[in-house]
């Protein structure tokens, strides 16, 4: 019975070289969800963590987005980054639709409107952006990068 050779390409964690607006975006929405676990106010928690997670989800289109080609006679619609999201990390879609999902409530938290948002769902968007953020982070802080291992010498029938 034969056993598999190693292969030569081993995958070793490294920081990746996230653009620094990427890792500042990131460092404000870590900032968010400590400000948002702190409010008392449910509107005002729901719409802290809910902009935490926007912050976390431009760090996402800052490190991938490339810009399109422009169009001399038309304006490109504007469009919310829940939307541009799935597009650029389609792993993150599903992240992206219940943010956006939430977008609605945030608006309404941010304008004051009573009961906009209770303490229940404060709290699980809280954990939720918690949640995005940290899977965010190690999407793009710890990629891992293929290094070749060096091989070892192929003996010669005629060492000894």
């Amino acid at each position: 019975m034969a056993t598999p050779s190693p292969s030569p390409v081993h995958p070793v964690p490294r920081r990746s070289a996230a653009p620094p607006a990427a890792l500042d975006l990131l460092d404000k929405a870590r900032g968010g969800l400590a400000e948002a676990a702190r409010l008392t106010r449910p509107n005002e928690r729901y719409a802290t963590a809910h902009l935490a997670a926007l912050r976390t989800a431009a760090a996402v289109l800052a490190a991938r987005a490339r810009p399109e080609p422009a169009h001399p006679r038309r304006r490109p619609r504007i469009r919310s980054a829940w939307e541009v999201l799935p597009e650029l990390a389609p792993e993150l879609a599903e992240w992206s639709a219940l943010f956006a999902s939430g977008a609605d409530r945030r608006a309404r938290a941010e304008a004051g409107i009573r009961d906009a948002a209770s303490s229940e769902d404060a709290d699980y968007l809280l954990r939720a952006a918690s949640m995005f953020l940290r899977l965010v982070e190690r999407m793009l802080a710890l990629q891992p990068v293929a290094q070749t291992l060096p091989q070892p010498r192929p003996e010669r029938p005629d060492a000894g």
